[in-house]
């Protein structure tokens, strides 16, 4: 047990990388207003985006350039991941806004952001037809 304690301590930011998605995946899920819905996912997004940002780190690590007489054994960060993540933010930036724009019209049409109300009225327009 103090093996795992101590091998979790030196490793803190994947922790907290850890219970940032779980704290991010329990709004996107357990919550019923759609606003907080769209929080979660960005705090499970930006969860993320740290893991993948942290696992292209090195210490001690120097820019991916090609010297001419470069020792091989110099370590370099690996753009990769930082690159994907410019990516991944562009494109949660968008999905944001979509979802906010589209939770504006639910609201317009239904009256409410609250997801089981929004069930509740369109379970009632239903039998209505019938």
């Amino acid at each position: 047990m103090r093996e795992l304690l101590q091998h979790l301590w030196s490793h803190y930011h994947y922790v907290i990388y850890v219970a940032l998605m779980l704290i991010g995946l329990y709004a996107v899920l357990a919550k019923g207003n759609l606003v907080k819905k769209v929080i979660g996912l960005n705090i499970l997004q930006t969860a993320v985006f740290l893991f993948y940002l942290a696992i292209g780190r090195h210490t001690d690590g120097t820019v991916p350039v090609t010297w001419v007489n470069r020792p091989d054994s110099i370590p370099y960060e690996n753009p990769l991941p930082h690159v994907l993540m410019l990516t991944a933010i562009v494109v949660g930036v968008s999905i944001t806004a979509v979802a906010l724009a589209l939770i504006v019209r639910i609201k317009g049409a239904y009256g409410t952001v609250d997801e089981g109300e929004i069930l509740a009225l369109d379970e009632a327009e239903g039998q209505g037809e019938g």
